[in-house]
């Protein structure tokens, strides 16, 4: 089997794909809970919906490496593209409660193989620093999609179908490059699996980074709308807040990829959560509109930080042809953290701040957690100059 590395792959086909993709859902994520009632389902669906979708992410991150590696990356990037469209069609077309959430849930499988593929396609090159540059691209298109996508609610609205049918157009748009331009994928041969013995020497932090970052964004993306728009009642001004959310994630994204290849990731992971912690109380305290914005900003900054961070420092040592199934392990924890994330949280709703005095717990914990590990093994793993 050939190992040579697939470093001259493109970085235009994922990240074009990906923007357009990450547009659609953006918008998609804040539209679900917030057009509930407009199908004549239950608000309290809404943290279900959000567990079921993670659950699915899981589901996909520990089947898609297979399939990448039979049919490729770019057919691949088509293949769960398609997939995520049906399941909206399928949501528009039988509105209740059960097919919603299988629905989503098949939505997740699809959306795990979209990372899964992207994250791949642009984490095969030759060094660290090219590594943290690629995913630094990566999720600043992700987020800057994101945060465009939230803008959506209050320009088209989130009741009836012309939103599904704006985020289904969005998507057929998304597949256009990897359907179009054959040229740039990795190569399809030398993916190996990650056997088990390797997985304990996987990085602990990167593993815990993933995790944290499944607990925080889950219900970011799946309740957080719904507490905005109680605290504010504006649909516009819930959109507007949930694209500062993002907006911060993505602009954090070129000093993280500046930093992380040089200092220890575990303590850049505990400075974004102690950030993060303290977007928090800066929510509980605020009762100024700028402050308000300043603190989404801070929150999503902190929370989209982590899984860059830790996905880079798990593939560090993993030579390029593991570098789908390592991928594919982060993605799994951090789907797990997802799934448990929003049942967690919704266990908080029947307290003052419900959700900010889930979030803030659990991102002070973790900066205490990497903390402990930075001062253990300040260096973390080492990046290996050549692979």
């Amino acid at each position: 089997m050939s190992t040579t590395s697939p470093t001259p792959n493109s970085t235009f086909v994922p990240v074009a794909g990906l923007s357009v993709f990450a547009l659609a859902s953006g918008y998609l994520m804040s539209l679900i809970p917030l057009s509930l009632p407009s199908f004549g389902l239950d608000v309290s669906l809404a943290p279900w919906l959000a567990s079921v979708f993670y659950l699915g992410l899981l589901l996909g991150a520990t089947g898609v490496e297979p399939v990448v590696a039979r049919i490729g990356h770019r057919f691949s990037f088509v293949l769960f593209l398609a997939a995520l469209l049906l399941t909206i069609t399928l949501m528009i077309a039988l509105p209740s409660a059960n097919v919603w959430l299988v629905a989503r849930l098949l939505a997740g499988i699809a959306v795990a193989g979209v990372f899964v593929v992207v994250e791949s396609w642009l984490l095969m090159a030759d060094t660290p620093k090219q590594r943290a540059k690629r995913l630094g691209l990566y999720m600043t298109s992700l987020y800057g999609g994101t945060a465009l996508g939230q803008l959506g609610i209050g320009q088209f609205g989130t009741q009836g179908l012309l939103p599904y049918a704006l985020i289904c157009l969005l998507l057929l748009i998304a597949i256009l490059p990897p359907l179009l331009i054959r040229k740039g994928q990795p190569c399809r041969q030398g993916h190996q699996k990650i056997a088990w013995r390797e997985l304990r020497g996987l990085s602990r932090p990167a593993i815990m980074g993933c995790l944290v970052s499944g607990l925080t964004l889950g219900p970011i993306y799946g309740m957080l709308p719904v507490y905005i728009k109680a605290q504010t009642g504006s649909e516009s001004q819930t959109g507007l807040m949930m694209a500062m959310v993002i907006l911060g994630g993505m602009v954090v994204q070129p000093l993280v990829s500046y930093l992380s290849p040089r200092m220890s990731k575990s303590l850049l992971m505990a400075f974004f959560c102690l950030i993060g912690a303290a977007s928090v109380f800066m929510l509980v305290i605020s009762q100024d509109a700028l402050m308000l914005t300043l603190a989404y900003s801070l929150l999503g900054a902190s929370t989209f930080a982590l899984y860059p961070i830790a996905i880079t420092l798990a593939c560090d040592s993993m030579s390029a042809n593991k570098i789908v199934a390592a991928t594919q392990f982060m993605l799994l924890s951090y789907s797990i953290g997802s799934v448990v994330g929003p049942l967690l949280a919704s266990s908080f709703n029947s307290m003052q701040y419900s959700l900010l005095m889930y979030l803030g717990p659990c991102l002070f914990s973790t900066c205490i957690y990497m903390l402990i590990k930075s001062f253990r093994a300040p260096r973390d793993q080492q990046p290996l100059a050549t692979q």
